[in-house]
Protein backbone atom coordinates (compact mmCIF):
# COMPACT_ATOMS: atom_id res chain seq x y z
CA UNK A 1 0.00 0.00 0.00
CA UNK A 2 1.10 3.57 -0.66
CA UNK A 3 2.85 5.52 2.06
CA UNK A 4 1.10 8.47 3.67
CA UNK A 5 2.12 11.83 2.25
CA UNK A 6 1.32 15.36 3.41
CA UNK A 7 -0.08 18.07 1.14
CA UNK A 8 0.20 21.57 2.57
CA UNK A 9 -1.91 24.11 0.67
CA UNK A 10 -1.75 27.44 2.49
CA UNK A 11 -0.09 25.74 5.44
CA UNK A 12 -2.80 23.11 6.00
CA UNK A 13 -1.23 19.70 6.64
CA UNK A 14 -3.53 17.19 4.89
CA UNK A 15 -2.44 13.53 4.90
CA UNK A 16 -3.23 11.26 1.98
CA UNK A 17 -2.23 7.95 0.42
CA UNK A 18 -2.63 7.33 -3.30
CA UNK A 19 -2.77 3.74 -4.54
CA UNK A 20 -2.96 4.50 -8.22
CA UNK A 21 -4.07 1.81 -10.64
CA UNK A 22 -5.89 2.02 -13.95
CA UNK A 23 -9.40 1.57 -12.64
CA UNK A 24 -12.36 3.48 -11.19
CA UNK A 25 -11.27 6.09 -8.66
CA UNK A 26 -12.67 6.08 -5.13
CA UNK A 27 -11.69 8.59 -2.44
CA UNK A 28 -12.06 7.24 1.10
CA UNK A 29 -12.35 9.45 4.19
CA UNK A 30 -11.95 8.14 7.76
CA UNK A 31 -14.31 8.41 10.70
CA UNK A 32 -14.28 10.87 13.56
CA UNK A 33 -10.94 11.21 15.33
CA UNK A 34 -9.26 8.60 13.16
CA UNK A 35 -6.52 8.74 10.56
CA UNK A 36 -6.39 6.92 7.25
CA UNK A 37 -4.40 3.91 8.45
CA UNK A 38 -7.36 1.84 9.65
CA UNK A 39 -8.88 2.00 6.16
CA UNK A 40 -5.76 0.33 4.76
CA UNK A 41 -7.15 -3.23 4.63
CA UNK A 42 -10.30 -2.07 2.82
CA UNK A 43 -8.21 0.01 0.42
CA UNK A 44 -5.97 -3.00 -0.22
CA UNK A 45 -8.96 -5.23 -1.00
CA UNK A 46 -10.26 -2.69 -3.53
CA UNK A 47 -6.84 -2.07 -5.10
CA UNK A 48 -6.55 -5.84 -5.61
CA UNK A 49 -9.66 -5.53 -7.80
CA UNK A 50 -8.05 -2.73 -9.84
CA UNK A 51 -9.65 0.25 -8.14
CA UNK A 52 -7.67 3.48 -7.81
CA UNK A 53 -8.00 4.25 -4.10
CA UNK A 54 -7.07 7.58 -2.54
CA UNK A 55 -7.37 7.86 1.24
CA UNK A 56 -7.53 11.45 2.48
CA UNK A 57 -7.30 12.17 6.19
CA UNK A 58 -8.31 15.21 8.21
CA UNK A 59 -5.88 18.10 8.53
CA UNK A 60 -4.01 17.97 11.81
CA UNK A 61 -4.61 21.07 13.94
CA UNK A 62 -1.36 22.99 14.25
CA UNK A 63 -2.67 26.32 15.51
CA UNK A 64 -5.66 27.91 17.18
CA UNK A 65 -6.95 28.92 13.74
CA UNK A 66 -7.33 25.25 12.83
CA UNK A 67 -9.96 24.88 15.55
CA UNK A 68 -12.18 27.44 13.85
CA UNK A 69 -13.28 25.41 10.83
CA UNK A 70 -16.54 24.23 9.29
CA UNK A 71 -17.55 21.21 7.26
CA UNK A 72 -17.02 23.39 4.19
CA UNK A 73 -13.36 23.78 5.16
CA UNK A 74 -12.95 20.02 5.55
CA UNK A 75 -14.61 19.52 2.17
CA UNK A 76 -12.18 22.05 0.68
CA UNK A 77 -9.26 20.02 2.04
CA UNK A 78 -10.51 16.95 0.16
CA UNK A 79 -11.09 18.92 -3.02
CA UNK A 80 -7.61 20.44 -2.83
CA UNK A 81 -5.95 17.02 -2.57
CA UNK A 82 -8.04 15.67 -5.45
CA UNK A 83 -7.00 18.56 -7.66
CA UNK A 84 -3.39 18.20 -6.52
CA UNK A 85 -3.50 14.58 -7.72
CA UNK A 86 -5.16 15.51 -11.00
CA UNK A 87 -8.41 13.70 -10.22
CA UNK A 88 -11.10 15.24 -12.39
CA UNK A 89 -14.08 13.30 -11.02
CA UNK A 90 -14.43 10.33 -8.68
CA UNK A 91 -16.63 8.56 -6.23
CA UNK A 92 -16.07 10.12 -2.81
CA UNK A 93 -17.02 8.29 0.35
CA UNK A 94 -16.27 7.72 3.95
CA UNK A 95 -17.00 5.94 7.18
CA UNK A 96 -19.68 7.66 9.30
CA UNK A 97 -18.30 11.18 9.88
CA UNK A 98 -16.13 10.71 6.78
CA UNK A 99 -19.32 10.12 4.81
CA UNK A 100 -20.70 13.42 6.07
CA UNK A 101 -17.58 15.16 4.78
CA UNK A 102 -18.06 13.31 1.47
CA UNK A 103 -21.60 14.69 1.22
CA UNK A 104 -20.25 18.18 1.88
CA UNK A 105 -17.71 17.68 -0.93
CA UNK A 106 -20.50 16.67 -3.31
CA UNK A 107 -22.50 19.77 -2.39
CA UNK A 108 -19.61 22.26 -2.48
CA UNK A 109 -17.61 20.75 -5.36
CA UNK A 110 -20.09 18.86 -7.57
CA UNK A 111 -17.71 18.88 -10.52
CA UNK A 112 -15.38 16.54 -8.60
CA UNK A 113 -17.95 13.97 -7.47
CA UNK A 114 -19.52 11.33 -9.70
CA UNK A 115 -21.03 9.44 -6.76
CA UNK A 116 -21.09 9.26 -2.96
CA UNK A 117 -20.30 6.18 -0.87
CA UNK A 118 -21.54 6.17 2.72
CA UNK A 119 -20.13 3.51 5.05
CA UNK A 120 -22.83 4.03 7.63
CA UNK A 121 -25.09 7.10 7.53
CA UNK A 122 -24.73 9.75 10.22
CA UNK A 123 -27.86 11.23 11.68
CA UNK A 124 -28.28 14.39 13.72
CA UNK A 125 -26.29 12.88 16.61
CA UNK A 126 -22.50 12.95 16.22
CA UNK A 127 -20.85 9.56 15.99
CA UNK A 128 -17.83 8.58 18.06
CA UNK A 129 -15.57 6.26 16.09
CA UNK A 130 -12.68 7.21 18.38
CA UNK A 131 -14.18 5.17 21.21
CA UNK A 132 -16.31 2.63 19.35
CA UNK A 133 -15.54 -1.03 19.94
CA UNK A 134 -12.01 0.12 20.72
CA UNK A 135 -10.17 -3.16 20.30
CA UNK A 136 -10.79 -3.10 16.56
CA UNK A 137 -9.04 0.24 15.96
CA UNK A 138 -5.25 0.40 16.52
CA UNK A 139 -4.12 3.08 18.96
CA UNK A 140 -1.94 4.69 16.28
CA UNK A 141 -5.06 5.39 14.20
CA UNK A 142 -6.63 7.53 16.93
CA UNK A 143 -6.17 11.27 17.40
CA UNK A 144 -8.12 13.21 20.03
CA UNK A 145 -6.94 16.58 18.67
CA UNK A 146 -8.38 15.77 15.26
CA UNK A 147 -11.60 14.62 16.90
CA UNK A 148 -11.97 18.00 18.62
CA UNK A 149 -11.44 19.85 15.34
CA UNK A 150 -13.99 17.69 13.52
CA UNK A 151 -16.62 17.98 16.22
CA UNK A 152 -16.22 21.74 16.14
CA UNK A 153 -16.57 21.78 12.35
CA UNK A 154 -19.80 19.79 12.44
CA UNK A 155 -21.28 21.84 15.25
CA UNK A 156 -20.40 25.08 13.40
CA UNK A 157 -22.19 24.01 10.21
CA UNK A 158 -25.97 23.85 9.71
CA UNK A 159 -26.95 20.20 9.30
CA UNK A 160 -28.51 20.64 5.87
CA UNK A 161 -25.18 21.95 4.55
CA UNK A 162 -23.55 18.54 5.06
CA UNK A 163 -26.43 16.06 5.26
CA UNK A 164 -28.27 16.95 2.05
CA UNK A 165 -27.83 14.99 -1.17
CA UNK A 166 -26.34 16.79 -4.13
CA UNK A 167 -28.73 16.86 -7.12
CA UNK A 168 -28.57 13.87 -9.47
CA UNK A 169 -25.58 12.25 -7.71
CA UNK A 170 -25.94 8.48 -7.10
CA UNK A 171 -25.38 7.25 -3.56
CA UNK A 172 -24.34 3.81 -2.34
CA UNK A 173 -24.88 3.06 1.36
CA UNK A 174 -23.06 0.10 2.90
CA UNK A 175 -24.00 -0.34 6.53
CA UNK A 176 -23.58 -2.74 9.42
CA UNK A 177 -26.80 -4.57 10.23
CA UNK A 178 -25.92 -4.38 13.96
CA UNK A 179 -24.50 -0.85 13.93
CA UNK A 180 -25.75 1.12 16.94
CA UNK A 181 -23.94 4.38 16.18
CA UNK A 182 -25.00 4.85 12.57
CA UNK A 183 -28.02 2.54 12.70
CA UNK A 184 -29.45 0.90 9.58
CA UNK A 185 -32.61 3.00 9.94
CA UNK A 186 -30.55 6.04 8.90
CA UNK A 187 -29.66 4.41 5.59
CA UNK A 188 -33.23 3.29 4.97
CA UNK A 189 -34.48 6.79 5.69
CA UNK A 190 -32.00 8.22 3.19
CA UNK A 191 -33.10 5.71 0.56
CA UNK A 192 -36.75 6.63 1.15
CA UNK A 193 -35.89 10.28 0.52
CA UNK A 194 -34.43 9.54 -2.94
CA UNK A 195 -35.26 5.95 -3.97
CA UNK A 196 -34.28 6.59 -7.58
CA UNK A 197 -30.60 7.11 -6.74
CA UNK A 198 -29.84 5.76 -3.26
CA UNK A 199 -28.95 2.07 -2.96
CA UNK A 200 -28.46 0.31 0.37
CA UNK A 201 -26.51 -2.87 1.17
CA UNK A 202 -26.38 -4.29 4.72
CA UNK A 203 -23.45 -6.26 6.09
CA UNK A 204 -25.00 -8.99 8.23
CA UNK A 205 -23.67 -9.44 11.76
CA UNK A 206 -21.57 -6.28 11.52
CA UNK A 207 -21.36 -3.41 13.98
CA UNK A 208 -20.13 0.13 13.56
CA UNK A 209 -16.57 -0.79 12.63
CA UNK A 210 -17.57 -3.10 9.77
CA UNK A 211 -15.02 -1.55 7.34
CA UNK A 212 -12.39 -3.09 9.65
CA UNK A 213 -14.11 -6.24 10.92
CA UNK A 214 -15.87 -7.24 7.67
CA UNK A 215 -13.50 -6.08 4.95
CA UNK A 216 -14.58 -8.54 2.27
CA UNK A 217 -18.30 -8.02 2.82
CA UNK A 218 -17.74 -4.26 2.69
CA UNK A 219 -15.63 -4.38 -0.47
CA UNK A 220 -17.80 -6.56 -2.68
CA UNK A 221 -20.85 -4.25 -3.01
CA UNK A 222 -18.48 -1.34 -3.69
CA UNK A 223 -16.76 -3.35 -6.41
CA UNK A 224 -20.07 -4.42 -7.96
CA UNK A 225 -21.67 -0.99 -7.86
CA UNK A 226 -18.72 1.06 -9.08
CA UNK A 227 -17.94 -1.44 -11.84
CA UNK A 228 -21.57 -1.23 -12.99
CA UNK A 229 -21.58 2.58 -12.67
Amino acid sequence: MADTQIFEPEGRAIPYADDKVAGPTLVLLPGLGLNISYLGPLAHALVEEDFHIVRIGPRHPSSAADQDVTMHDLAQDVADVMRHLGIGSAWVGGHAFGGSVARAVSLDHPELVSGVLLLGVEGAELTDELHAEGSEIPEQARDAAVESLQRGAQQATPELEWSSLAPAVPVLVVQGAEDRMTPPANGEQLRASAPDRVSVVSVEGAGHLFPVTHVGATAWPIEDYLDWD
